[in-house]
């Protein structure tokens, strides 16, 4: 774990000595979970992840609405983020993740959904990505970035195969400011939500490692600040939900 006050690397899961084996540590959670994730995920959250993802996918209209434009959804999961993008979109759509179990479970998603039936997945680690420089118009994540073994090589990459003048967007949990409102969501995501997940998942560790990473991730403003540190500009963030999530948009010049 960090030295209070330092800024995180990239996660680090309990036992993880390196960064290899924080990222196999990630990859061997979600393929445990991901028979539960969707079920846990709109659980635990009240549904609100749905809101949260619809809101971005509004942000990112502009780049949506084009014909022409390539979009990425990277750490996608199950598909959520991809396929409110792909809803209405003219762009088109592509999700990666690094767990094969996760994938499965995106596809037949999508082939039960004619909306979403265009929606192409691959197998990918985001810090390695099989892809040229300059590829997309937007590349987008969602509650995946904070899992990744080192942020700033994780945003170098990201800046590498985004097209001069493309964005990135990344929705995250964050945690709230001091106060009554964000001390009872703290209480809810270290004691209950831990809780009710590995009852449901049958993975309690899983549940555990969840809202400690949110702990020990950036803070907005460190996020906003590495992003310009790596070359991004016109970075902007807004907090939905108590200050508890945050969308970062930010271009690539």
């Amino acid at each position: 774990m960090p030295e209070p006050g330092a800024i995180p690397k990239g996660t680090q899961p309990e036992g993880a000595r390196n960064e290899q084996e924080a990222s196999r540590q990630v990859r061997e959670m979600f393929t445990r979970i991901a028979p539960r994730y969707d079920l846990l995920n709109h659980l635990l959250s009240g549904q609100m992840d749905r809101l949260w993802r619809a809101r971005a996918a509004r942000e990112l209209k502009p780049v949506l609405d084009r014909p022409d434009a390539l979009v990425l959804d990277l750490c996608c999961g199950t598909g959520d983020l991809a396929f409110s993008l792909a809803r209405k979109a003219k762009a088109r759509i592509v999700g990666a993740d690094f767990s094969h179990t996760m994938l499965v479970y995106a596809r037949d998603k999508a082939a039960n959904v004619s909306e979403w039936s265009a929606v192409r997945f691959f197998e990918a680690d985001a810090l390695r990505l099989p892809l040229a420089d300059g590829s997309f118009d937007l590349v987008t994540t969602a509650f995946g970035f904070r899992n990744l073994a080192n942020y700033e090589d994780g945003l170098r990459e990201l800046f590498r195969i985004l097209k001069p003048g493309g964005n990135l967007a990344i929705l995250e949990f964050t945690e709230p400011v001091p106060g009554f409102l964000g001390d009872a969501y703290r209480f809810y995501t270290r004691r209950v939500l831990p809780t009710i997940g590995g009852l449901i998942s049958g993975d309690k560790e899983a549940y555990a490692y969840l809202p400690k990473s949110v702990k020990r991730f950036l803070l907005p403003d460190e996020l906003s600040a590495l992003m310009m540190s790596v070359g991004y500009q016109r970075v902007r963030c807004r907090l939905m939900t108590l200050g508890s999530v945050a969308l970062h948009i930010a271009a690539r010049p």
